[in-house]
This record gives C-alpha cells, structure tokens and sequence, in this order.
C-alpha cells in the first residue's frame, strides 16, 4: 500500500449520482456526481474518516449545512455562490479554495456546472 496518491480529476471509474434531497432544494433540479478517491480513519484526530474524492453539481441552488463535519474544496471548473445564514456571500471560480467549517448553515448555488476536489473529516 501506498501512502502517496495522486488525484485525478476526471476519474476513470463511474461516479454515484444524486439529486437534491428535496426537504434543501430552492431553486433548479440540480445533479450530482461524486467519485470518492479515498478514505482514511483518522480516530486519533478524533475526526473518525477523511474522505478525499470529485464532486460536480449542475445549477441550482440548495441548503448546506455541515453539521459535525470539516470540508476544504478547491474548485476545478465552474462557478458557485456560498451565503453564510447571517453572514456573507462569495463567489468561487476555477482555480479558488475554501473551507466550510462545522456549524455551517447557508445556501450552495451553482451557478456554471461546479467541479472540485474535497477533502471532508466528518
């Protein structure tokens, strides 16, 4: 086993597909697709499991929120909009990176078909 893994952006393999769970859906029929790259238990951090992987959403917009759960992101391709219940609005690009921190509640819209690379600690 290797503990060096690079991540490919346009996986090989078939994603797992879903829509918007219809109770945090807004605006649009958006679809997703997830292709998880790896998994990891990080126990002695307390976080129980890293999952590293692929993500791409289709416009639309929908509730987020993360509960328990730590999620970096670096946008690949697209465009969205994250509003903090409260707080501020930002845009995202191709080539931007940010952090949804646990507590977080607010909106997602995608506004151009969205991909990143996320690594979640749940």
């Amino acid at each position: 086993m290797t503990c060096l893994l690079p991540l490919e952006t346009s996986p090989a393999f078939p994603p797992r597909e879903a829509t918007a769970a219809p109770e945090r859906l807004i605006e649009g029929q958006p679809q997703y697709k997830t292709w998880e790259l790896d998994a990891a238990l990080a126990e002695a951090a307390k976080w129980g499991k890293i999952r590293t992987g692929i993500w791409e959403a289709t416009p639309g917009k929908t509730v987020s929120m993360k509960g328990d759960t730590f999620e970096f992101c670096h946008i690949l391709s697209g465009r969205c909009l994250i509003s903090e219940e409260g707080g501020a609005s930002h845009e995202f690009a191709a080539g931007d990176s940010f952090i949804l921190k646990p507590g977080f509640v607010g909106t997602w819209q995608t506004l151009e078909t969205l991909r990143k690379i996320f690594v979640i600690a749940a």
